[in-house]
């Protein structure tokens, strides 16, 4: 038992709580089913009892009225004697006891209650009900001495039904003699406990049945409001919260932990949002000021070597500010609307803003699309992309292909970039650095495809593309 407990257990963890309410309702209306078929036992064997009392006292009735008749020997009865008593048990079939019912009733109504009467003489022919003598019966010793329970097939008794009768055989003096009662099929008694017991499992099986239904949709509506509060966080939305009350009583601790940890990320949301800023207001100042005194330090320069320095370190700059705008779009989540966007149209978009600085160095873009979309904020997208491609045609050779792909991989959907450059090393793929430590090959552009990418519920892997990188970003939705 102790090693069943936690199969046991494990298979009612899977169960939900409709179907363990409707397995109550199905088990409860089992169980009565099953006293039902105990109840009918017990009924059948008491109205057998009643029917072998019954035969018994039909015996003794008979025996007490042939009385000397019976004391003839086999040779000493004659013909007559067997014809009078045949005559005699046809007068007595209908049964001595005032309560009994007769032949033509039990077969009209299935009721038990009537007599049924067999005697074999010496000589002569047998009278009464020949299948008594020679059906097969079961011993039924705990009825009584001698005491069989018969069945009667439709037409031996009763033209249109089959029968149950208890019957006792034995000899009196040189006769062979049966007696019998049918057996009552139903009894009031059976009739009530079989209404009593159909009526309680009909009961509990439609209360189980509802019981299952209202939990569903309690627990339907309780999660369905988590749900959406979560869904509105996942969006940068936390105004939403779930019912503290919950309708289902099972989940308000649920409701009342997923509130809490609502209310801490909205407060270390607004955080970050402040501290980020007034970072970006520190900074952009100082780059500000920098790229002032560049300007005016390049005017001043002298030398082509001088100029040159101070071009790259205002492309720096730029670098900078470009980076530090594109975090500062990650933070401001609370503006995101996703919405149904199509990668392929996307692709197509990129490979023409860039087509003309791709031409300056002879490097062509081709697009390789089918239509697929994907559920998504288009402005973060845009940029994922346009990220992406000003990589690749960045890092690709002269005269070089950058390959966009769209469309369905394994059911899902993706968008891949492919150039010629000089690819990555096993050390070198940005996903084997800790986040800020990416290589300078392709710099912030991947860190922040990646953390869109993730925002969006999708992954971005990098590959060799022999030569070249390919970086591929599936969704799952």
């Amino acid at each position: 038992m102790a090693g069943r407990s936690p199969g046991l257990t494990g298979w009612l963890a899977r169960r939900t709580s409709t179907q363990l309410a409707a397995a109550m309702g199905v088990l409860a209306a089992l169980a009565l089913s099953g006293s039902l078929l105990v109840t009918g036992a017990a009924v059948r064997m008491d109205q057998r009892e009643k029917a072998a009392l019954a035969a018994l006292d039909d015996y003794s009735a008979m025996v007490t009225k042939l009385g000397s008749e019976t004391s003839l020997s086999a040779d000493q009865l004659t013909e007559g004697d067997a014809a009078w008593l045949s005559a005699w048990l046809s007068a007595f079939q209908d049964g001595p006891a005032r309560d009994a019912r007769t032949l033509e009733e039990t077969c009209r109504t299935g009721r038990g209650g009537a007599g049924v009467r067999f005697i074999r003489a010496p000589v002569g022919k047998p009278a009464g009900l020949a299948a008594l003598e020679t059906a097969r019966g079961e011993r039924a010793g705990r009825l009584g001495e001698d005491v069989y329970v018969v069945r009667l097939d439709r037409g031996v008794l009763c033209p249109s039904r089959a029968v149950e009768a208890v019957v006792v055989r034995r000899s009196f003096g040189a006769l062979d003699i049966a007696v019998g009662r049918v057996v009552d099929r139903s009894g009031d008694a059976w009739g009530w406990a079989v209404a009593a017991v159909i009526g309680t499992g009909l009961l509990l099986l439609v209360i189980g049945l509802a019981a299952a239904a209202v939990a569903r949709r309690r627990l339907t509506a309780a999660v369905a409001d988590v749900s959406r509060a979560l869904d509105r966080a996942a969006v940068g939305d936390f105004s939403l919260r779930a019912p503290e009350t919950a309708l289902a009583p099972e989940l308000t601790e649920l409701t009342g932990q997923v509130n809490r940890t609502l209310d801490r990320l909205d407060e270390l949301l607004s955080w970050l949002r402040d501290s980020a800023d007034q970072l970006a207001h520190d900074f952009r100042t100082p780059l500000a000021r920098a790229a002032v005194r560049l300007e005016r330090l390049r005017a001043t320069a002298t030398t082509p070597e001088a100029r040159t320095l101070i071009d790259e370190a205002r492309s720096d700059l730029a670098q900078i500010s470009r980076s530090m705008n594109e975090a500062m779009a990650l933070r401001d989540g609370e503006a995101w609307v996703f919405e149904s966007v199509r990668l392929d149209q996307l692709a197509a978009q990129a490979a023409e803003l860039y087509q003309p600085l791709a031409d300056e160095r002879g490097v062509s873009i081709r697009v390789d699309g089918e239509p697929v979309a994907v559920l998504g904020v288009r402005s973060l997208l845009q940029r994922a992309v346009t990220n992406l491609v000003d990589n690749a045609v960045k890092f690709s050779p002269d005269a070089g292909v950058v390959t966009l792909t769209a469309g369905l991989r394994d059911g899902r959907p993706m968008l891949s970039v492919a150039d010629q450059g000089p690819g990555f090393t096993a050390v070198e793929r940005p996903e084997a650095h800790a986040p800020g430590e990416a290589r300078e090959s392709h710099g912030m552009g991947l860190a922040f495809v990646r953390a869109i990418l993730k925002r969006h519920g999708a992954s971005m892997t990098v590959d060799d593309a022999c030569p070249g990188a390919v970086v591929t970003a599936r969704f799952s939705r």
